[in-house]
This record gives C-alpha cells, structure tokens and sequence, in this order.
C-alpha cells in the first residue's frame, strides 16, 4: 500500500466480532528524502530521535551548569531536565509535544534509554568493591539494614492507608510494596560522590557510609527483581516460584561458571596492555545475553546485567569494559532514561492535595526514621551523635534504583500518575538536602587547627621538617624523591614526608574507593592480587616508590595518603592536609612535565589553577619543582641559590642550608645586590645609607636578609659551600649575571618575591608567562633561557618566620658572632 504519510492506521471488522487496528509502514518511514521534497522531518523516526537526544542532551548540561554552585549530584539536574521538557513546562506550549515527543516516538526513546540503563547497570556491578565491605563486615550489616527496615515498614504500613485514599485503579499489595521499596533504598554512587565532595571519604563515616550502602544496593538490586517477577505473576503461586528460582539460579551459574572464564580472559591480558578486541566483544554482548535470559525468566533485564557486573573484577579487565562504554553510556543514554522520568512527570496530574501531602509526609518520616535509627545504633557502637546522624542522612541519597523502581512501578500500572509524580519529586528533593544537611552536621565537629613550625627556617635547623609532597601521576615521582633526598634527611635531623596522591573526582566510584581505604595500608590493600584499575595502579606504583625509598633513605618518615576531590576544590583538600599534618612546607609539581626533546609539554590544565589557588591559601610555605631530569642518578649535584632578598629568598636560604650538608651536593649561593645599596654599605656615614633606602620597612628587611646569610655563612663558610656576590642596577644586568653563571647546574633554588617589588628584576613580569613562579622561577623555566636545570620557586607561609622573630636579642647576639667570625677571617669574593 503505497502512502505519502509514514504511518496510516486501518481498522478493519472481523467476522469473529473483534477489531485490531492494522498499522501500515511505508517504505521511508526511518528517515526522509530531505526537506527539498517537501516532507517533514519531524514526522520520520530517525531525524525526530536525533532531534530528541540533541535536546535532551542541552538541557540536561544546561541544568547541571545551574546547579554546579550548588554541588548537585548529576542525577538531579537529568532529572529536572527531563520535567522542563515534561508536560509540566515545555509540555504547556502548544504542539511541542506533539511535534518533538509524539507518542510514537517514545518506544523507541525507551527502548534506547533501558540499553543504555542495562550497561550502565552492568558498570554498577563491576565497581561493587567486596574489600569496602569486609573492612565494616557486620557494623556495615547492621546499619544497612537498620537504616532500611524502619523506612521499609513506615512506608508498607502507610502504603495502605494511602493507596486507599488515592483511589487509584493500581494493585493494592504491590503499591504497598513499591512504596516501601521506594523509601528504603539508597544510591551508592550519589552517596559515593557527596562524601567526596563533603572530603569524608577517608574518614572513618565515609567508610562505613560506604560499606552500608553498597551493601543496601546490593541487596536492592536482588530483591527489586524477585519482586517484579513477584508483582507480573498476578497472584499465580507457581509462576512466581519459578521466577526467583530461575533468578537464583542465574546467579549462582554466574559466579561457578561465568566469573571463572573471566578471570581466565584477565589473565590471559598481560598487564599493562589494552583488552583484546575479540574478548571485549564477547563480554560486551554477554551483557545483553545475560539481560536478555533475566527478562526472559520473568525478572528483568537490569537483573541480568547486575548479576554479569559482578562476575566482572573491578580491576584493569573491568576498567577497560567500562571505559569502552561510560562516556557513550553515562553521557548520551542515561540522560535519555532520566528525561524520561521527567517526562512522566505531571504536576497538573496531582489532582488530591490533601494524598498529596500525606504521601510527602510519608517520604519525610521514611527519611527521618533512617536518621533516627543511624543515631540509635551510632549510641550502641559509643560512636559520637553527629556521625549517627550524618550516616542517616547519606543513607537518604537517592538515585538510579530509586527512578528504577518508580518507572517500573508505572509501567506495571502499580503506581498512578499522581503518586508516581509525587515521588519522583520528593527523590530529587531529598537528594538535594543531603549536601546542605550533611555540612550542617559535620562543621560544628571540625576544629581549628594551630601549630607553630610553618616555615622551613626555623631557630633550631635540626629539628624534624614536616613536608607534604603532592603528586598526580607517577612521572613526577622521581623528582620529588630526589628533591628529598637533596634536602639531606638524617637522623639528627630527620624528615617527615607526608605523600599525597591527587586523584580527580569523576563519575566513577572506583576512584572513590580507592580513597576509602585506611591510612595506614597500602592503595591497593592486596598487593598481590592485581586486580586494582589504571587509577589504583597508579597509586600503588607511586606508593611502592615512595616506600622504596623509605627503606633505603636514613632519617625519612614517610605516610602515604590519597585525596579524591574535582580540581576545583582540590586545594582545599592539599591544604587541610597541610593543616592536619602540621607541615612546614607543601612541595607541588609543576604543571608542565619534561619532554625527551627538551621541551615542556603541559599536564592537566587544572594542575596549574591548584597550584596557584594553594600559594594564596597555604598556611605554611609552599615550594613548585620544575622537574628536568631532578631524579637521574648523579654521583655530585650542584645547586645554585639566586638571592635577592624578602621572606621567600630567605626561606629558599633556609632549604639551601639543610643541602649543604650534603655530602654529594655541591651548593652556592649567588646573592644579587642593588648598586645603590652596594655604595652605602661601602662606608658612606649611617645618615647617608638611610636617605638611600626607600624607608624602614626596606632597611629592616635587609638587616634579617644580613643576619640570615651571615647565620649561612658562619655554619658553612669553611669550604663547605659556596658564596658570591653580584653588583647590579636593572633587571637587565640581572640576567647577564644569571646566564653567566659558571658550569652545568642541577637546579637553581629561588624565592617566588610574592609581595615584594625590586628594581633588580623590575619589568621581567611584564612578560611572565607562568606568574606563580615569580619573574626569576620564570625566567629560569622558560625554554627561551636555554638552561636544562630543575627549578624549586619557594614562597614563605603565612606568619612564619617574621622580620620581628628573626630580630630578637637571642638572634642578634648569635649574628654578632657570626660577624666577628667573618671579620676576623675573609671569605674571598665577599664584602664584609
């Protein structure tokens, strides 16, 4: 039959006395011969899907741009993206629903949002980690099951009540069941992700969020598809009893059998190489044949995905899985599953305000009996108040299994528009308190933190230098390592190295368990399992390094943690680190790493906005390594100090001075010294060099600098280390001296000069180009200087080591020895 319209409907009577209505398909009805024919392309399937998924895809990134001051989790702003398109606003303008979202087009926008819905629920059982589990083991068990069973009889209980009340024409029993569901259950990756953002991964709440509710969604996912088997046997004893038998069976076939030929194909990977293609193939499509078998025994397809993410190892063949389908997945499909929702969502069918707000009242009393329970068992393991209540909270996150539940719960006709609406809102509206709720509990419980030593100079220079070493990946890990080792640790004079691993929080959990693990174990918990990820992978590489040197280095302490945070907020986490470790100095790596040919290629663009962010807010000193080879083995290092003067120089002179005791470091120190000051100081009358002075404050900072290359000089004058001076007038004559400098040097030590204006580099930061290394550290890192040294740029930590504590009577008469000492015996190429 041949039609100019894609579709035409026929109903036709048949002698048997019943009607069906034939539909016709013409030829072209997936796509068009294109608008120069005349024809629509809205009315065919293809460009009018197109069309839906650009939309949907733009107005959920729009919504999340809103909501990002807020912190929202990703599954608010999809869902709120799909009510704007919904009925309840977009759906208010005449003939867009009918135009961009008719009613034949959403079983095929259905369609592809449960395919993505199945892999996405196949990631989910990949990243169950069985060790956050076990390390909670029954104080998990406990409050898992604490937090959902009172929620689950509070909603069973009321669910009478208001279905009756309702009066809607859905199964009584199963609504009573839904609802109970619908308020008992949490998700793991929503709550993952607020205690990231919250920094309570690693705390002792975050762990045992995280084991409770890991263990609640697993046993959601499991009772969720033994219920919808349950609720399609409409009453039928025996139907229902071979569907969870079947489901059983599926899952023990899937963990004797499947789990066994996975492990084979992960080792028959090497490690460190990408998965065979033809492995990757077969997993993926068993995925769908695992779904397939589930919703064919009656239960439903997510069961059959869940059930093959277990069998999966979240190690290096699980990462790859999920890496070849989340961006695909989370990005495109699941928005699609979301919308949907939202596009479901009614609220002009909330004809009852009255059922309305009792059934609010419900959700509310479900979310708060958690919390009450939390605290409840929180007393019983003589935990404090307010982690029983944070726990409480976290456990009222909602997310996929929520929206999972209700979908299915409308598509079975057990929940009405009315209450399917209502519930869908009040989920993102309980997910939305969780943030604010949760830091309103937490802040009263954090404390401020002081501690004295927050600079490398320090009276007593032996004493034990605390410093707090940041790494993102594990190339910059050699460096930093000999950085320390050039810093001279010794038993009389040790180091703690407080080793940070930076990890940035994405959508994937893995990372955020990699943070749960305990303080004091390694990354991986099992070093030898070799069933960790890229990211655990590369924590554990950079954990064995820094371990490695621990056993062989005499004086060095060092404790390795990870910090999972979005690099917006990451110098939050480097400083409360800081602040909680007492360190004196934060070593950060550049944000430019060395390349073979000589160049600097540049890391994460975010790398350099941490950087910058922990030199305004650090409350100790703060030093950037660029790394040009730093960590190659050498039998003699030379280093070279340019000092200039002001609180940073003097702080690069205090790291200077540890490195000259050692053995294998050779270290000069180059001190740059204005022309005008250099003829004051060459016997003018006292009244004279005043007048040559800008004021006090620049006289008073230059008799500390005195003082302080005198303490220098008197502890390592004899022969041990180096000391120049050099006349200059300009920023110009500055760099001939620099480009001067004698010999191959390993790393030039500067001070970053933050706050500090001198005419001896005067017009070198009008062209800048990485400001937060000061005009020298960017000169020296520039690849136009043409010098192949490693560059350390130290500022000096707010209210550390002032002018006034560096004058006191104990430090003047300590210098007055040091300038007799000098006066007594010249250094040669020195002023006295």
């Amino acid at each position: 039959m041949e039609t100019s319209s894609p579709i035409q409907y026929l109903t036709f009577a048949r002698t048997n006395a019943s009607h069906a209505p034939l539909v016709c398909y013409a030829r072209t009805m997936a796509s068009s011969f294109g608008v120069w024919k005349g024809e629509n392309p809205l009315v065919f399937s293809i460009p009018l899907f197109l069309l839906q998924v650009i939309l949907v895809v733009i107005t959920t990134r729009i919504t999340a741009f809103l909501l990002r001051p807020l912190r929202q989790h990703r599954y608010i702003s999809d869902i709120i993206g799909g009510f704007v398109l919904g009925p309840s606003i977009m759906g208010r303008i005449p003939d867009f629903n009918i135009m961009i979202f008719p009613l034949r087009s959403l079983i095929i926008l259905d369609t592809m949002s449960h395919l993505g819905l199945v892999y996405f629920i196949f990631t989910v059982g990949v990243e169950v980690e069985k060790n956050v589990i076990r390390r909670k083991g029954a104080k998990a068990l406990t409050f898992a099951a604490g937090c959902m069973v009172p929620s689950f009889t509070i909603g069973s209980l009321s669910g009478i009540f208001i279905h009756r009340r309702l009066q809607e024409a859905t199964n009584e029993a199963a609504f009573i069941t839904f609802l109970g569901f619908t308020l008992s259950v949490n998700s793991f990756s929503v709550l993952a992700r607020v205690l990231a953002e919250q920094k309570l991964v690693a705390s002792e709440i975050g762990r045992l969020a995280l084991s409770s509710a890991m263990l609640s969604n697993i046993c959601a996912w499991i009772l969720l598809a033994f219920s919808i088997g349950l609720a399609q046997s409409e009453g039928d004893l025996l139907s229902s009893l071979w569907t969870v038998l079947s489901g059983m069976t599926l899952l023990l076939f899937s963990f004797a059998v499947l789990k066994p030929g996975v492990l084979w194909v992960q080792r028959r990977t090497p490690e460190g190489e990408d998965l065979d293609e033809i492995y990757a193939c077969v997993l993926l499509v068993g995925v769908m044949v695992w779904a397939f078998i589930a919703d064919a025994l009656g239960t439903h397809a997510i069961f059959g995905a869940f059930v093959f993410g277990l069998s999966v190892p979240n190690g290096p063949l699980g990462e790859a899985l999920i890496e070849k389908v989340e961006d695909f997945v989370a990005g495109i499909l699941m928005p699609l599953f979301f919308v949907i929702s939202g596009l479901r969502t009614d609220v002009y069918s909330i004809k009852d305000p009255g059922s309305a707000v009792l059934l609010i009242i419900v959700v509310l009393a479900g979310a708060a009996s958690k919390v009450a329970s939390s605290a409840f068992l929180a007393a019983t393991y003589k935990m404090p108040l307010h982690e029983g209540m944070s726990l409480g909270i976290l456990m009222n996150t909602k997310g996929l299994v929520d929206v999972i539940i209700l979908n299915i719960g409308r598509s079975k006709m057990i929940l009405g528009n009315q209450s399917f609406t209502i519930l869908v809102l009040m989920s993102v509206a309980v997910t939305a308190l969780v943030s604010p709720l949760l830091k309103a509990v937490v802040r009263p419980s954090k404390r401020l933190v002081f501690y004295k030593r927050r600079t490398i100079w320090w009276p007593n220079p032996d004493s034990e230098l605390r410093l707090l070493t940041c790494v993102h990946v594990p190339r910059q890990v050699p460096g930093l390592i000999a950085l320390l080792d050039i810093a001279h640790p010794t038993k009389r004079s040790p180091i703690f190295v407080y080793a940070l691993h930076l990890i940035e929080l994405t959508g994937r959990t893995s990372a955020i368990l990699l943070n749960a693990a305990p303080a004091d174990a390694s990354p991986s918990g099992n070093q030898h399992n070799h069933s960790h990820g890229r990211i655990q992978a590369q924590s554990d590489h950079i954990f064995h390094a820094f371990e490695s040197y621990d056993q062989y280095a005499g004086g060095v302490s060092i404790q390795f943690l990870t910090a999972i945070s979005p690099y917006a907020t990451m110098h939050e986490d480097v400083i409360s680190a800081a602040e909680d470790r007492h360190a004196a100095l934060i070593l950060l790596p550049f944000h430019k790493h060395h390349t073979v040919d000589g160049g600097m290629h540049p890391n994460h663009p975010a790398c350099r906005a941490i950087n910058q962010s922990v030199l305004s807010a650090a409350p100790c000193s703060v030093g950037i390594l660029v790394d040009r080879g730093l960590g190659g083995h050498r039998a003699t290092r030379r280093i070279t100090l340019l000092f200039f003067g002001g609180p940073d120089d003097r702080e690069a002179l205090a790291l200077a001075s540890r490195m000259a005791g050692h053995p294998a470091i050779d270290v000069t120190v180059l001190r740059f010294v204005h022309a005008a000051r250099a003829h004051s100081q060459s016997g003018s009358p006292k009244t004279e060099r005043v007048v040559t002075v800008s004021g006090e404050a620049e006289e008073r900072d230059w008799r500390v600098d005195e003082e302080c290359v005198g303490e220098f000089r008197e502890r390592w004058g004899g022969g041990v280390a180096e000391y120049e001076e050099r006349v200059v007038s300009n920023a110009e004559e500055t760099v001939a001296v620099i480009r001067g400098v004698d010999g191959i040097q390993d790393m030039y030590v500067v001070g970053r000069g933050h706050g500090k204006e001198s005419p001896l580099t005067a017009g070198l930061t009008d062209w800048s180009e990485c400001p937060e290394l000061g005009a020298i550290g960017d000169l020296l890192a520039s690849p136009d200087f043409g010098t192949t040294a490693s560059v350390l740029v130290l500022q000096q930590g707010k209210g550390g080591a002032p002018a006034d504590a560096m004058m006191e009577p104990k430090g003047r008469v300590y210098m007055n020895k040091a300038d007799h000492h000098r006066a007594s015996k010249q250094i040669p190429g020195t002023r006295v």
